[in-house]
């Protein structure tokens, strides 16, 4: 019977769907029909396929051919299904077993000369291949360093189509060895380098130069107190912060900074950020895990689907899911356009953006760190005659209103930061620690966390709802009194009670305190409330 099975996966945002690919071949007119809700790139698969297959060599059926892909009702989007289609013809074609398919996952565009071309999101469709119990998948040569990451696959990596067919058939390539380069995920795990020999760049530390130029180093913030020992309690404990302060106050400075205090990402972190990062086409060269927390700073022209993902087409992740488990930069925050700002209200409670389209709901990791950052005023002068600032309490108050009040409501650390005076830059000289000093303390800070939460769904303390934190681990007796007068005179929501208290655990666990106590909690308060540098 001329019928034959391949597989492969769709990806609905970051989680992989089975796709099993069935070809038909029959008598009757001529020519490739292909079903199961393809878009336009899928629908010209058949001119891409059928001139790979002729200049690779192989026969090319001259009967009718139907290629099926279900579940139908699952929308397939991209050109990576081209090499289960073009294997899928060659089996039911005879030319290759259809015995050997089965078990083998495939994933490759392919060029009009027969060569399998990478794609994006290889690791999250074999994180899916693996999970559905297949144990092999085959992709291009450059997507097999990714496609190893996931362990316990075998990945064969075949350059062009040749390479593929000569695989499955059990032929040696053209120098007697095999047909295509065959790697073990977990072999080339634990010898930490990619399959094409060359070893992956490991991430320097934060104090490590990268090339010339030194890395940045939270100790060159000088005369800003405060506003380090902010950053240091919202790396420890995962909160977002808002800097507001003039021009060449230290507020680009610190954000760049915030990165060099965070710990590197342990392997299931390492492999979401590296999932989203495969998902967007953003994968550096020669590395293939990301294990350093990602920094994102958009310009302020950027528009809603540039900043929390979406498309037409083929939906991709934004700015916020490339910076999960990192940091999310918005300098001259009021710049950015209301419904943009307004549009991360949901992924900060969440920690995930959900984008919906007909027929389909996608939905991106994205727990990150927000840093806001904004100017005192219009002109963006210090406060002050002497300073040549005119503009109007009206018209302040509109600038900063471009940042919302549910908005801030969501931010946990406010601070405002003062123009340093000289005497401030000599004498701060002798007390500002590095990045690797406050790195030790924020990790130690994490443990504290990760202990307590071990047995929860949370890692950070800034995850942990407020019902639990109420119920299982509230704040010493007494030390919420000034947060429940805060709340009488209104100075204070219910959502930024909790976001207090989830502060105050954070500042005990930096100080190995057991439990937040009142001065824990007046300082948590200070912070969410807006205190000077």
């Amino acid at each position: 019977m001329p019928l034959a099975r391949t597989h492969s996966v769709a990806l609905v945002g970051v989680t992989g769907h089975l796709v099993e690919v069935e070809v038909d071949i029959a008598n009757g007119l001529v020519g490739m029909i292909l079903v199961g809700l393809p878009d336009t790139a899928l629908r010209e698969a058949r001119d891409r396929i059928h001139a790979a297959i002729v200049n690779s060599r192989e026969d090319w059926p001259q009967r009718k051919i139907t290629v099926g892909l279900s579940p139908a009702t699952l929308p397939k989007r991209g050109s990576w299904f081209d090499l289960a289609i073009a294997i899928g013809i060659l089996a039911a074609a005879g030319k290759v077993p259809r015995a050997a398919t089965a078990g083998v996952m495939f994933f490759g565009e392919l060029g009009l000369d027969g060569r399998v071309r990478p794609v994006r999101g290889v690791l999250p469709a074999v994180a899916a291949a693996a999970q559905h119990g297949f144990s092999q998948v085959m992709v291009a040569t450059p997507n097999a360093g990714e496609a190893c990451l996931v362990p316990g696959v075998k990945v064969i990596a075949a350059a062009t189509l040749t390479e593929a067919a000569d695989w499955l058939r059990g032929t040696p390539g053209p120098d007697g060895g095999p047909a295509a380069a065959e790697y073990d995920s977990d072999e080339q795990r634990s010898k930490h380098h990619q399959p094409n020999g060359v070893f992956a760049a490991p991430s320097p530390p934060p104090d490590t130069p990268r090339g010339t130029a030194p890395a940045p180093d939270l100790a060159e913030l000088l005369g800003q107190s405060m506003a380090r020992r902010a950053a240091e309690v919202c790396a420890a404990g995962g909160h977002h912060l808002s800097l507001l302060g003039p021009p060449g106050a230290g507020k680009t400075m610190l954000a760049e900074r915030i990165p060099t205090i965070l710990p590197r990402l342990d392997d299931a972190a390492a492999l979401e950020v590296t999932s989203v990062h495969s998902v967007a086409g953003n994968l550096p060269p020669q590395v293939s895990l990301l294990d350093s927390p990602p920094f994102l700073a958009p310009h302020h022209t950027a528009t809603k689907a540039a900043i929390v993902g979406g498309g037409s087409g083929v939906i991709r992740p934004g700015a916020a899911s490339l910076a999960h488990r990192g940091v999310l930069f918005l300098d001259e925050a009021p710049e950015f356009a209301r419904d943009v700002l307004d549009a991360l209200r949901q992924p900060l409670e969440a920690g995930e953006v959900t984008i919906a389209r007909s027929g389909v709901t996608t939905r991106f990791p994205a727990r990150f760190t927000l840093v806001l950052a904004a100017n005192p005023c219009p002109c963006a002068r210090a406060a002050g005659p002497r300073e040549g600032c005119n503009c109007s309490p009206v018209a302040r108050r509109r600038y900063l209103g471009r940042l919302s009040g549910p908005l801030l409501d969501r931010v946990d650390v406010k601070i405002e930061l003062e123009p340093v005076s000289r005497r401030e830059l000599l004498s701060d000289r002798g007390f500002s620690e590095s990045s690797r000093t406050v790195a030790l303390r924020v990790a130690q800070a994490r443990e504290r966390a990760a202990r307590r939460l071990r047995d929860t769904p949370w890692r950070l303390n800034g995850e942990v709802p407020g019902s639990e934190l109420r119920r299982t681990w509230p704040p010493a007796p007494g030390s919420l009194a000034v947060l429940e007068r805060s709340l009488d005179h209104g100075l204070i929501t219910a959502r930024g009670v909790v976001k207090v208290v989830r502060v105050a655990w954070t500042i005990a666990d930096l100080a190995g305190r057991p439990r937040p106590a009142r001065d824990d909690c007046h300082a948590a308060l200070g912070l969410w409330l807006g205190v000077r540098r």
